[in-house]
């Protein structure tokens, strides 16, 4: 140990960082940061794993991790590992994040901890959005495609950072090796440097301390009070605080070794195919709330959120510490702040489940509609319900829980259009509604007007053949031609 001391000046280091004091009550809320280097380096080491077996080109990259999957050995286990701890590390950083924010923990001295750790942040959602684009499956390069699509919106530079992005003007050969490098070589690097800055930060800075109410941080005499703290209370690093935090972190290991075991990894996906129209690519789970901010914003806000918003959200995050490094830090004293977590995480939150839900997408494989749901099993209102299975309509539409939610639900849609309005719509179509007009002779039509006019909440009773009145020769021209008043059907469509 001498030996190595002197040739390296390591053993005098370790020392004087297992030496140095914290601050007095740093217990359980202060272990989530070690936590996240601990599935960091996990991280490594599972990829490494699976970077000796993995071939990183277009054309055998989804092969190579179905190998890895089905018969490699472990190789459907390591693969869960680093999904999990992927996943693992963005809830920790979350914590940690939360944490240091409610806890005033970005004040004087430690304004640049926090902006590391929001650079931490950010690379570690870039870096596991890579990791979902490394699978190659069909939710892959969608999901690439629509990140493409994305920075094609920022003035200037759109069309340059798209094709930086994929690797020219296609997703093509290119693209993956591209995503690749950035995943394992760039990123980790990038993270790497920042982890260790952040850590140096902390060692330097010291960890904040637990706040107390009525006193606040005053940068002029903070230092010599921290330190004068440290001297009467403070508790040594080694062994008191380090066991916490290796408690904590072999908690995580085990936490995702069992998922890894009992859940394993994300299943992949159809290998990618730019013809499969029923394509139904998502992200991984904590991207959800972007999924869904993307599905549900009308057209007219996009470039805003595309662009303006996650800018000045970084810009917001980035100047906290520097418009707020002094006063109360404990979080009684501070209701605006605490309001502000409470009301973004809530949304997040009210997003992420939107995006798990994903009623905005059409479910291709609804379940027909039945003849007791019908309430015939003959006649035109029964062929104006096939007509409306065969169609797709149950794809975005609901009948009395079948089909999808991205349209309006028709259960009682007679209740609230007209017949000729229902003509109307069907023929010309709305807003994310394809218009049939060309599409539907006049019998299907007539007889799925049939059909849709029997869906009283009043007065309707399923599993009886409904009589039905149907307008005197073919579809009139006031129906297809319809005055400006009938504009009230897009009340059916918010």
């Amino acid at each position: 140990m001498q030996w190595l001391d002197d040739r390296t000046g390591l053993v005098k280091l370790i020392k004087s960082i297992a030496d140095h004091p914290a601050a007095p009550g740093v217990k359980w809320k202060y272990v989530f940061g070690s936590a996240v280097l601990t599935a960091f380096l996990m991280q490594v080491v599972t990829g490494i794993g699976l970077l000796t077996t993995y071939v990183p080109s277009s054309g055998g990259a989804y092969e190579s991790l179905q190998y890895i999957t089905d018969k490699a050995p472990l190789g459907a286990f390591l693969r869960g590992m680093h999904y999990w701890g992927a996943s693992m590390m963005v809830v920790l950083l979350i914590i940690h994040f939360l944490r240091v924010f409610l806890m005033g923990s970005f004040k004087f001295p430690r304004e640049l901890n926090w902006i590391t750790g929001v650079l931490l942040m950010a690379t570690t959602l870039v870096t596991a959005f890579c990791g979902q684009i490394v699978r190659w499956d069909q939710d892959a390069v969608f999901g690439l495609v629509v990140a493409s699509k994305m920075a094609a919106h920022v003035p200037l530079i759109g069309t340059w950072l798209a094709h930086f992005i994929i690797g020219g003007g296609v997703v093509g050969s290119y693209t993956l090796s591209r995503i690749f490098d950035m995943h394992v070589i760039v990123l980790p690097t990038l993270l790497a440097s920042l982890i260790g800055l952040h850590v140096y930060l902390v060692l330097r800075n010291g960890v904040s301390e637990p706040p107390v109410p009525g006193r606040g941080v005053d940068p002029a005499t903070y230092r010599s009070d921290y330190h004068d703290m440290l001297r009467k209370e403070g508790v040594p690093f080694w062994p008191t605080v380090v066991l916490r935090d290796f408690v904590f972190a072999t908690g995580v290991v085990l936490v995702v070794l069992l998922l890894a075991w009992l859940v394993g990894a994300r299943e992949l996906g159809h290998p990618p195919d730019p013809s499969l129209i029923n394509a139904h690519p998502r992200p991984d789970w904590y991207f959800w709330w972007l999924f869904a901010v993307l599905a549900l914003l009308p057209h007219a806000l996009e470039n805003f959120f595309m662009i303006a918003l996650p800018l000045l959200i970084g810009l917001v995050l980035l100047s906290v510490p520097l418009v707020s490094n002094r006063g109360e830090r404990h979080p009684a004293r501070r209701p605006l702040a605490v309001a502000v977590v409470v009301f973004i995480f809530s949304g997040i939150v009210a997003l992420t489940v939107a995006g798990w839900h994903e009623n905005w997408s059409p479910r291709v494989n609804a379940s027909p509609l039945t003849a007791d749901i019908i309430g015939a099993s003959s006649g035109p209102v029964y062929e104006g319900a096939m007509v409306f299975n065969n169609m797709g309509c149950l794809f975005c539409h609901t009948i009395e829980g079948h089909g999808g939610k991205r349209g309006p639900n028709l259960t009682w849609i007679a209740d609230r259009l007209t017949r000729d309005q229902l003509t109307l719509r069907i023929m010309n179509g709305a807003y994310n509604m394809p218009v049939f007009g060309r599409i539907l002779s006049t019998a299907e039509t007539e007889n799925l007007l049939d059909f849709l006019s029997t869906r009283k909440k009043f007065g309707f009773e399923t599993g009886k053949q409904q009589s039905v009145v149907r307008p005197s020769g073919p579809l009139t021209h006031a129906a297809l031609h319809a005055s400006e008043e009938l504009a009230i059907i897009n009340s059916a469509h918010p």
